[in-house]
């Protein structure tokens, strides 16, 4: 059997020469020698290269076995990760270790050992997860005279693996040890500091780099700005960026992170109008800020604009996701169609997260057959699109159909949230599935281990409300282990209107008006209630508390958009140009239900 080694010859006649060298398996021991004998930096261009190639078999002197790694479309690894992969790197240590070969000096199996744990650990390989960190300690210990190059990648691991403290104590280290730090030290440290979340620690690495001068550094300068944005501290952000001579994109896309994350959307769009060249990071992170902040017409017209841009940039996964945030909750099925079009066409893979996405949006659209088409040719879900599915249903009252997909989700052994009960139950209310809703509701914690929530009691509250059971949604708000809020009490309201429970609605109206005085709803609610029951004093008292407060109420309003047009409808106003047409429309379906 034929073995062949790709790799980076260096130190050809003391020049320095890189070149690539293909051997036979007759030469593996000079090329063996070559790889464990150089500084595992120098081979990691050299590895990506060989690893593009398939399979790269190495037969070792050393470590006294073949090992072969097939890389498919894993992104590769440096030489050392093939080698010495995430199962075999513990026994390649011992082996190296027995033979003796962790004494010669200068010796580089350590740091590159070291190196490899940090590739591994970027990676996601499986590296014993019960003592990783520790055996990367062990590791950095038995090197005699660690260099910078050994404490950065140490700091990384740390980093990597959750303990941004233990990073910040091998900085103090460096510095007490009169170990110069480099360019990539400081980003590591500062990178420690911002997970730790001390403004303190960050301010003085900032200091640090100013003195020592690597403030100059790029990649330095980006590691500052983004832990002063990711800390919410935008005054010293926006003093060093201005400061600063030599922006790049990741500087003002640090900053216009910052702004969104804080509210501030504006400044974010300014920032970003000023920018002479865009990435995607830069267009899908202003993107996702206007539908967080609900300017949902805003995201959609960014997104357009970013699909007409001549600069050929594409949008990544965070701009898709939340252009059809925005789709969905401006009911805009024509743009949202539109987006899954592109998708299709550019033949994107859809994760996860746009399966949510693409879910939710045909789901509050009223597609309830494509919401479930797609969830059921998503190979990626999880709980949030399950979640997605399940309110889906819920809102559009397929009670039986949202048990069903629930049971379904127990059965695959994805573990419910708040937002996956509260989905049960608001299907169970338009439903009218009480008795299901109810056991739901009581095992909720016990079964499920999810903590009931006052969302959960105002849904429940609702329920009851419809059904009729007025008595035992108060007494159920009573023994409640919180406080009710509005929207507690303001079912157990609506379900005392419905029902003329006047005595009830009288004592859930005191809440809902200590809890929202300037609700003008309130008050309407009572004059109907007392109406049907024919208490025409109470009416004109009401009435007349309306009158002197001057109180206002927020009238309902449902939104859809077809054909480029958004179409608003506002509870109790007939100001819509095509109302006519409308009402006949909803006359002749409620004619043709009424008849089948």
């Amino acid at each position: 059997m034929a073995f062949r080694v790709v790799f980076e010859a260096i130190w050809v006649e003391g020049h320095g020469y890189t070149g690539w060298v293909t051997i036979d398996c007759g030469d593996l021991p000079y090329g063996l020698e070559c790889i464990f004998s150089k500084p595992c930096s120098e081979s990691s261009v050299a590895v990506q290269q060989a690893a593009k190639k398939g399979v790269l078999y190495l037969v070792s002197k050393y470590m006294l076995e073949i090992i072969d790694v097939n890389y498919g479309d894993a992104a590769p690894l440096s030489l050392e990760c093939a080698c010495l992969g995430g199962g075999h790197l513990a026994l390649k240590f011992l082996l190296a270790k027995q033979k003796g070969f962790l004494t010669l000096q200068p010796c580089f199996l350590l740091p590159n050992i070291l190196y490899t744990i940090a590739r591994l650990a970027a990676s996601n390989c499986v590296l014993a997860p019960s003592n990783r960190t520790n055996y990367a300690v062990s590791v950095f210990n038995l090197i005699r005279s660690p260099t910078t190059f050994c404490y950065n990648t140490m700091m990384r691991i740390q980093n990597l693996f959750s303990s941004p403290a233990s990073a910040l104590i091998l900085f103090k280290d460096m510095l007490r040890f009169s170990i110069p730090p480099d360019f990539h030290t400081y980003p590591f440290a500062i990178k420690a500091s911002t997970n730790l979340r001390v403004p303190s620690t960050s301010a003085a690495l900032h200091s640090l780099t100013v003195k020592s001068g690597f403030i100059s550094d790029i990649y330095v300068l980006n590691s500052i700005l983004h832990v002063y944005a990711r800390l919410g501290s935008l005054g010293d952000a926006c003093l060093l960026f201005e400061e600063s001579t030599h922006k790049d994109i990741i500087s003002y896309n640090a900053l216009i992170d910052g702004f969104v994350k804080a509210g501030d959307i504006e400044t974010a769009r300014l920032l970003f109008d000023k920018m002479a060249i865009r990435d995607a990071v830069s267009w899908g992170t202003l993107i996702a800020g206007y539908a967080h902040m609900k300017e949902c017409q805003e995201a959609i017209d960014l997104f357009n604009s970013l699909l007409n841009s001549p600069s050929g940039v594409r949008p990544d996964n965070i701009a898709l996701v939340s252009v059809l945030s925005a789709c969905a909750q401006l009911g805009d099925l024509e743009q949202g169609s539109a987006v899954h079009e592109y998708l299709i066409q550019n033949r994107i893979r859809v994760d996860s997260f746009l399966s949510t996405g693409l879910v939710d949006l045909y789901a509050k659209c009223g597609y309830v057959e494509n919401a479930i088409n797609i969830f059921e040719s998503s190979p990626d879900k999880n709980l949030f699109t399950w979640n997605a599915l399940l309110m889906g249903l819920a809102v559009h009252g397929y009670g039986r159909k949202c048990l069903d997909y629930f049971s379904r989700m127990i059965k695959e052994g994805v573990q419910p949230d708040g937002v996956s009960i509260l989905g049960i139950l608001v299907g169970c209310s338009h439903a009218g599935l009480i008795n299901e809703a109810h056991k739901l509701f009581q095992n909720m914690e016990a079964i499920y281990g999810v903590r009931r929530e006052l969302k959960h009691y105002g849904c429940m509250a609702d329920l009851f409300g419809r059904a009729g059971l007025i008595g035992e949604a108060l007494d159920m708000i009573k023994h409640m282990p919180i406080q009710g809020d509005i929207y507690t009490w303001g079912a157990l309201l609506a379900g005392c209107r419905k029902h003329g429970m006047v005595d009830i609605a009288e004592e859930a109206a005191k809440h809902v008006q200590k809890l929202n005085p300037e609700d003008g709803g309130l008050y309407s609610v009572m004059v109907d209630i007392y109406a049907t029951s024919d208490m025409w004093d109470d009416v004109t008292k009401t009435r007349s508390i309306i009158r002197n407060r001057r109180t206002t109420k927020n009238a309902a309003c449902s939104l859809i958009k077809l054909h480029g047009i958004n179409h608003e409808f506002i509870a109790g106003a007939y100001l819509h140009p095509e109302t006519e047409e409308i009402y006949l429309a909803l006359s002749c379906l409620s004619n043709h239900q009424f008849e089948a």
